[in-house]
């Protein structure tokens, strides 16, 4: 599954791990977070994620 990154604070959301703390079930794909989810460290709204790309 694809990872996307925080633009703001390089906040990794990484579907495997989801966010529990915020209600965001292991498993649970970028696309399928709520709108209204924001970064668990920095507080910015989900469009300021970007897809994450490993190198």
């Amino acid at each position: 599954m694809q990872k996307y990154v925080c633009t703001a604070c390089d906040y990794i959301y990484d579907p495997a791990l989801g966010d529990p703390d915020s209600g965001i079930k292991p498993g649970t794909a970028f696309e399928d977070i709520p709108d209204d989810w924001e970064c668990p460290d920095c507080g910015v709204n989900k469009e300021d994620f970007e897809p994450f790309e490993e190198d």
